[in-house]
């Protein structure tokens, strides 16, 4: 399939890197562009390869290729994206790829949303490593397929969090069970509408039959009115209705109308949470897993890093990254958690999206700092709903603002409600600069 063929990949990274290294073994000719520097290591690896490297203004596609495959962030109205549709070249991406060079009698799992999709699939990856299970993990947690796909067989659970960029490309790519966990409005820059965002997000079910498996957030209303029309077998779960198959009832999770562990077994905490922890509940009964072992990694898993991360306490001033907001809606949910004065650091890349859904979450929120490109917009915001806001330029001058303005007793939460691409190359990255800001001022103290 992906031997002998000429191959224009748009986007290096990781996963362009990583698909690039795998194809260029297989007697591809290979050409590879980005407009950033990357990393030198890779770069000489490739070219060892024989694959070729432009980084800066790429040359336009032409039909002498058989492929193109792009980074998922990398928009399909793109110019040399256009241009192979035009030409009637396939438009891949990275997992795309390696999905049709893998053993397809590996089990496949998939699990998108527009929020918790994070903390699902690690959860659920650590309820499957701790049941023995031949599991590897993929796709949006920063782990590209491609150096996995010699590895896959039959007795392997591939596990893979799934994002809205990456299912934009997928034609062929099928998923054994797939998990929705909810649908807000997310990411409408890069889709144009609610309508295509829900429509992309249903390519998680493609090529599904009722011998495969949908697992359902019953209370999002999204999620149920726009999958009558799939053919997979559907589970859902609630906190809400007890009617169906996993739900909270007086305090515990029942699956199958039988109890299996009480919320405040939980290590992890929040409705939002619990929502997470159902869904991975029910891959893992899926999967056989046994309930002792599913009770017991409950038990202990404490949440993913950039989610709420407890970051550490400076003078009685409780900090936390949830740089991993990238969305209003993933806001809401942190702005939920606390009951303290809050100090809310907000910005990031302008999508165009209002913030106007934080509203009614701000009751705690004492101060807002903004940075970034949205900086003013969250301004005018903070303005129209009195809310104290102090606008800055970067992360560094946000955090040192706000560990100034702190007092003891309040909370000073990174929850951007924005992508980091503005700024930083990804959330982690945002995420792990704001910990060492916060790690510097607490060693300055």
């Amino acid at each position: 399939m992906f031997e002998n063929k000429k191959i224009y990949i748009l986007g290096m990274a990781r996963s362009g890197y990583e698909v690039a290294k795998m194809l260029a073994k297989k007697n591809n000719e290979i050409l590879i562009t980005d407009l950033k520097e990357q990393n030198e290591s890779h770069i000489n690896e490739l070219k060892s390869l024989g694959v070729q490297i432009v980084i800066g203004n790429a040359p336009m596609i032409d039909n002498s290729y058989d492929y193109l495959v792009k980074n998922p962030g990398i928009k399909d109205s793109h110019d040399i994206v256009t241009k192979a549709k035009e030409l009637n070249i396939p438009v891949l991406n990275e997992i795309e790829v390696a999905y049709r060079l893998i053993d397809k009698d590996a089990t496949i799992v998939g699990i998108t949303g527009s929020n918790g999709k994070t903390t699902t699939t690690m959860l659920t990856y650590e309820i499957l490593k701790n049941a023995k299970k031949k599991v590897i993990l993929a796709g949006n947690m920063g782990f590209p397929l491609s150096p996995f796909v010699d590895e896959i067989d039959k007795d392997t659970i591939l596990l893979m969090e799934i994002s809205i960029q990456q299912l934009c490309n997928f034609s062929e790519y099928k998923t054994n069970i797939s998990v929705l966990t909810n649908i807000y409005e997310a990411h409408l820059d890069f889709v144009g509408s609610k309508e295509n965002y829900i429509n992309i997000k249903k390519r998680i079910f493609n090529h599904h039959t009722s011998s495969d498996y949908a697992v359902l957030n019953y209370d999002n209303k999204d999620v149920v009115d726009n999958t009558n029309d799939i053919m997979s077998h559907k589970e859902y779960f609630s906190k809400n209705n007890t009617a169906v198959l996993c739900h909270i009832e007086n305090g515990c999770i029942y699956y199958d109308n039988k109890k299996l562990i009480g919320l405040d077994d939980i290590k992890l905490k929040g409705n939002h949470n619990y929502e997470n922890v159902m869904a991975a509940v029910m891959v893992a009964k899926r999967l056989n897993v046994d309930d002792e072992v599913i009770c017991d990694t409950l038990k202990e898993f404490n949440g993913v890093e950039h989610r709420i991360e407890y970051v550490t306490n400076i003078g009685g001033v409780e900090i936390y990254n949830d740089s991993k907001s990238t969305n209003v809606k993933a806001t809401q949910i942190a702005l939920s958690t606390f009951n303290k004065p809050t100090i809310l650091l907000l910005g990031g890349l302008d999508r165009k999206h209002s913030f106007e859904g934080l509203t009614e979450y701000m009751t705690n929120v004492k101060l807002i700092i903004s940075f970034g490109e949205t900086k003013d917009r969250i301004k005018e915001y903070a303005d129209s709903i009195n809310k104290d806001c102090i606008v800055v330029d970067n992360l560094k001058e946000a955090t040192d603002t706000a560990l100034s303005k702190a007092v003891f007793g309040d909370v000073v939460l990174l929850s951007p409600a924005c992508a980091s691409w503005d700024q930083f190359d990804s959330f982690e990255q945002r995420g792990e600069i704001f910990k060492s800001y916060i790690n510097g001022g607490k060693n300055n103290e």
